[in-house]
């Protein structure tokens, strides 16, 4: 291929990140379908003017086709191996509330000169920690790629929220493996690398402007790439990882009055041992601390807390018994408000939870003080992929077809089996079957009306099927 093909290749698949100051810092991520030289962004703080290109961090994958199970035949030319290209450019020192342009390049081809308006996009940082400014985020997790998965992104854009929570499973590049524990296992999974090309292309149009915070899932677990399975999604993603050096999907970061933390919920998984106490009790340990961190400060209202595993849940899929005995003893201690998960694929949201225990019903549109009533948790996997059932096909109940017969039950796999046990619960108050995603509205605090969270569950067509405020 001649030098000027190389160089006049198109960048697609931009995503952004906020760091760990969202009024302050911002990460632009993009993807080449081959090598390039000299990438970069340049940025405006002011309609069309650009300033200088800021050089992007390359990180390239390579992934032999020997290991991949492609959705198409691997023409017979191919080469052995293929490459996926990511760059990177984290920004920082950037103003408060603002809006910017960029642009993203690389030698020989520049969107600027050579008129390609349409690739101009932008984004808008966080008001400075204080504003009193509503604002609103949403979340959905297993989205895959397909229709059901692009209709999630057209329900984002419509929202058009400060910033999107992507709760694992993401790309379904794993397609399939070992029944119940997909990922972290190079033997038995279904590999697909150039899945994650489309899952880039297909959400460009959204995350370009909407920074995507991703949460890893067990189908993150690539174990081709890395010891623990996250080199690939440490080359294609820039989240802030601040927990420790070297952390990858565990970070905490904070948007005005809500202090949010991304787990590894493979850290601590029953069903699918792949990395099970990978971190040695690390991520246990910053927990606690950074959870206390979070609720000694005046200025965070709210913490909310994502990951893919689903702590609670009444779903096929089960909910994981450590978290339960580990994680939610913390959340309990510092009063956590709200946990988001996927991982089974419908939407469920439990009453209010302490040591283990619903505290009181919560229907929809009901009020939670999570103070004195415990930590919600809700599951919310219907992004775009095959749904799954409620265990042992309890009613769906959601609002306005509220239904209170059969009996809830939640089951937890035994570590590294396919057993499990039972147990009826009361406080799975809202369960639905269908493609949806969560919204949250955020209202801080002024003028002496409490900071509250208006926490909505939206079904694909927009409607309504569950809400609850959250107000301390």
């Amino acid at each position: 291929m001649s030098d000027t093909a190389h160089h006049s290749r198109r960048p697609l698949g931009r995503h952004l990140a906020y760091g760990a100051d969202p009024s302050r810092q911002m990460s632009i991520s993009w993807q080449e379908l081959g090598p390039v030289t000299g990438p970069y962004v340049r940025i405006a703080t002011e309609p069309g003017k650009f300033g200088p290109p800021i050089a992007a961090e390359p990180r390239t994958l390579k992934s032999e086709l020997s290991w991949q199970h492609g959705e198409h035949d691997f023409p017979p030319h191919a080469p052995p191996t293929m490459s996926q290209y990511y760059l990177h450019v984290r920004l920082g020192n950037l103003s408060p509330g603002a809006t910017y342009q960029y642009v993203v390049g690389h030698q020989g081809y520049d969107p600027l000169a050579s008129g390609r308006i349409g690739e101009i996009a932008s984004f808008r940082t966080a008001p400075a920690v204080g504003s009193s400014t509503p604002f609103s985020f949403t979340a959905v997790g297993d989205q895959g790629i397909g229709y059901n998965a692009r209709r999630a992104n057209s329900a984002i854009a419509d929202l058009a929220p400060a910033f999107h929570l992507a709760l694992g499973n993401l790309s379904y590049a794993i397609t399939s493996g070992k029944a119940g524990v997909e990922g972290g296992h190079t033997d038995t999974d279904q590999y697909d690398a150039a899945r994650w090309d489309s899952y880039f292309a297909q959400n460009d149009i959204v995350a370009s402007g909407i920074p995507w915070m991703i949460a890893l899932g067990n189908r993150e677990m690539e174990d081709w790439y890395a010891g623990n399975g996250y080199g690939g999604a440490a080359a294609r993603f820039a989240m802030p990882d601040n927990a420790w050096s070297g952390s990858t999907g565990i970070y905490s970061w904070r948007y005005q009055n809500v202090g949010l933390l991304s787990l590894d919920g493979n850290d601590l998984c029953y069903r699918n041992t792949a990395n099970y106490d990978h971190t040695k009790g690390k991520q246990l340990r910053w927990l606690d601390s950074q959870l206390a961190r979070f609720r000694a400060d005046r200025t965070v209202d709210f913490i909310v807390v994502y990951l893919h595993q689903a702590p609670f849940s009444t779903a096929e899929r089960g909910a994981e018994l450590v978290a339960q005995q580990k994680w939610a003893p913390l959340f309990d201690k510092h009063k956590v408000d709200l946990v988001l998960n996927a991982h089974n694929r419908l939407y469920e949201r439990t009453d209010p939870i302490r040591a283990g225990k619903g505290t009181r019903q919560v229907r929809p549109r009901g009020t939670v003080n999570p103070t004195t009533d415990g930590t919600t948790y809700l599951t919310a996997g219907g992004g775009g992929q095959g749904l799954d059932a409620i265990y042992q096909n309890a009613p769906e109940s959601y609002l306005d077809h509220e239904n209170t017969s059969g009996t809830p039950t939640m089951r937890c796999f035994n570590k590294n089996s396919s057993k499990f046990t039972e147990t009826k619960v009361s406080w799975s108050r809202v369960r639905y079957r269908g493609y949806s995603l969560v919204a949250v509205e955020v209202t801080p605090a002024a003028n002496g009306t409490p900071a509250q969270l208006k926490v909505r569950a939206l079904a694909e067509d927009g409607t309504l099927i569950d809400e609850i405020t959250v107000r301390r």
